[in-house]
């Protein structure tokens, strides 16, 4: 198979180039890498990505690392295929720019730091540092309240159709829609309803039904 993802469950940017992958409708082969054992910093490994992290795309001899890299690679290489996430006129192109760039700049750094306290502590079994919590919560109430602004003049972060924008958060969103952080989402009424939007989407429901699967069997 030409397509192949090197990845680890429990790992965002793995889920968002699996999301792509799965909108898209992409026959590939997902690998598991095995983050606990370090192989990610294995001499093979390093020879796919140098930075030792995850995910690693192949499509036959090339290859591409950084989630966001490519989500933009998969959307735009097969654009044929699976659902169109990339506003092609020149101005809407540029506003969905904006808000990726929002997604990579603004809302990961808080949303990742809460995942990692609230979500994925709680699954590996360590404490939940209390002390840091509140600042992170203050750090995604700020950019969720331009998002509820956002998502007034549009039903997408990008614009009006489901875009690499939106697909981005997914995620991040999940995991804390599974937490007290839910809160903050459900607090803004059309943040509230976006978040719902893009969870439901059969694509990014097969990831979830992924996830849950290894999950139950302990491999995370």
């Amino acid at each position: 198979m030409a397509i192949k993802l090197y990845g680890a469950v429990g790992s965002s940017p793995t889920f968002r180039a699996l999301a792509a992958l799965i909108e898209k409708d992409l026959d590939f082969e997902f690998i598991p890498v095995d983050y606990a054992g370090r192989e990610h910093k294995s001499p093979e490994f390093l020879q796919r990505n140098p930075f030792g992290q995850i995910p690693v795309f192949e499509d036959g001899d090339l290859k591409v690392f950084e989630s966001r890299a490519i989500t933009k690679y998969v959307a735009e290489a097969y654009a044929d295929k699976g659902t169109d996430m990339t506003n092609n006129e020149p101005k809407k192109l540029a506003i969905q720019m904006v808000w990726m760039e929002v997604e990579s700049q603004k809302f990961e750094p808080a949303s990742a730091r809460l995942v990692w306290e609230l979500a994925l502590k709680p699954i590996l079994g360590l404490e939940t540092d209390d002390g840091v919590v509140p600042e992170f919560e203050e750090k995604l109430t700020q950019v969720l309240d331009v998002y509820e602004q956002r998502l007034t003049e549009s039903k997408y972060l990008g614009g009006d159709i489901f875009t690499l924008a939106d697909l981005h958060h997914l995620p991040n969103v999940h995991y804390l829609m599974g937490t007290k952080a839910k809160s903050l989402f459900h607090a803004r009424p059309h943040v509230s309803a976006w978040a719902s939007d893009i969870l439901s989407r059969p694509a990014w429901v097969k990831v979830a039904s992924m996830l849950a699967q290894l999950a139950n069997k302990h491999i995370f």
